[in-house]
């Protein structure tokens, strides 16, 4: 038995509508979180933190990239960690898992909120949530 392949746009699978962007956001920020998370891991170890720090700060650098991690280890050298790289990579990796965890409270608020008027209530509320956390996040990773 042959089976007939089915000749659709991108329009006619829904690819290109709101939702399935969403989706697809939500895979990708995921794979960004992954891929930052194991550069500032690598970056820890290749600058002297695998000889300098224990396991727990090592962890704790590559989850929030920040030099007031490495301020309270035995680390002879502050320099490199305070660096405006690291400071941008800090700054992505933030903005990526706030941005991912909104969605995903916009997606749960979805499933329970009826009505059109409450869901656009609480989107609003998390888009607030999230410039909010990203103002005060940035003013926190720029100040230390």
């Amino acid at each position: 038995m042959t089976t007939k392949s089915r000749q659709l746009s991108l329009k006619q699978r829904g690819l290109m509508s709101f939702e399935a962007q969403m989706w697809l956001f939500t895979r990708l920020s995921a794979l960004a979180m992954y891929a930052l998370i194991l550069f500032a891991l690598i970056g820890a170890l290749v600058m002297g933190a695998r000889n300098d720090m224990s396991f727990a700060d090592v962890m704790r650098w590559a989850f929030m990239p920040n030099v007031t991690h490495v301020q309270s280890t035995n680390v002879p050298d502050l320099a490199p960690w305070a660096s405006v790289f690291w400071k941008l990579t800090a700054m992505a990796l933030m903005f990526v898992a706030t941005a991912h965890g909104v969605h995903g409270l916009v997606v749960i608020a979805d499933d329970y909120i009826a009505g059109a008027t409450g869901r656009k209530i609480v989107r609003l509320l998390n888009i607030v949530m999230m410039v909010s956390m990203v103002v005060i996040g940035a003013i926190v990773i720029w100040t230390s």
